[in-house]
């Protein structure tokens, strides 16, 4: 799949506003972007039920502010925290329970947050919610049966979020899946609608930006991606290992945007057998 709005091609500046907004647009990049949304809600609804003993627990003062733990019967076992996506605008985390089913049937403790959506927060209140639920996690986990080392893991929006709280003292390692890792053009497009992002958040709340967290970072990208996430993901790898840090790129050749989830909902998929190689 391809726009034709590769930045190699073509300069960001020179781009009309139809043309900026169309280069972060993955749901109509992908035709059938709203049958796969739709069937990832239904099962993620029935992974829900068929667990239903820790859901919704709240972690702060907003509506949003719950978790949804899934613990297996070991309260040691490592845990995947699952950060939904839908560019910090859309979704929640219940639409997303069925993406840890993978590593759930491998052993692994799983745990789903919720957060405020923009406008109603702005990406820095949403970063540091995050933040607030990871320290709920690490203070009250161990009674709802997870206690073991967390990976922090989440996809777009998800993805960014995760790297962003990468360095949390509870956090062992990351997987960022089809993230955005800067935030500046994302200002020239239908999303800062929303977000209205400031100079101050993109300098302080772009991954690319920052200093590389010294800690594994597995960064995911399908192949058939939107340039800008394809190159964002290319861009973040190559930061970090030019600082040294550890953690693989992991191109998933010719997925898309919303067929690089079951890579993580199976238990066979790809991103599924990268966690316990985070851990070491």
């Amino acid at each position: 799949m391809s726009t034709g709005l590769d930045s190699k091609a073509r300069d960001w500046g020179s781009l009309s506003r139809t043309e900026r907004d169309t280069a972060y647009n993955n749901s109509a990049a992908v035709a059938q972007s709203a049958v796969l949304n739709a069937a990832r809600e239904v099962a993620s609804a029935a992974f829900r039920a068929a667990h239903p003993l820790h859901l919704d627990l709240p972690y702060g003062p907003r509506e949003r502010n719950l978790w949804d733990l899934f613990p297996t019967s070991d309260p040691d076992a490592p845990c995947i925290v699952f950060i939904h996506g839908g560019y910090w605008q859309r979704n929640s985390k219940d639409a997303f329970a069925n993406l840890i089913a993978g590593p759930h049937a491998r052993g692994w403790a799983a745990a789903l947050p919720g957060y405020t959506l923009a406008p109603d927060a702005s990406l820095t209140e949403i970063v540091a919610e995050i933040n607030a639920a990871l320290d709920w996690l690490a203070a009250h986990g161990p009674k709802h049966g997870i206690a073991g080392p967390i990976v922090l893991s989440g996809w777009s929006a998800g993805g960014h979020l995760a790297a962003m709280c990468l360095g949390h003292p509870a956090v062992k390692a990351g997987l960022a899946i089809s993230g955005v890792f800067e935030l500046g053009p994302i200002r020239d497009t239908y999303l800062n609608e929303k977000l209205q992002l400031t100079d101050a958040e993109i300098a302080s709340l772009s991954p690319l930006r920052l200093p590389a967290v010294a800690k594994p970072l597995a960064i995911a990208y399908g192949t058939a991606e939107l340039p800008p996430l394809v190159a964002d993901a290319r861009a973040l790898h190559a930061r970090r290992a030019a600082a040294h840090q550890p953690g693989p790129l992991i191109p998933v050749a010719g997925a898309n945007h919303f067929t690089m989830l079951p890579e993580l909902r199976d238990e066979g998929g790809i991103l599924t057998r990268q966690l316990p190689l985070l851990l070491g």
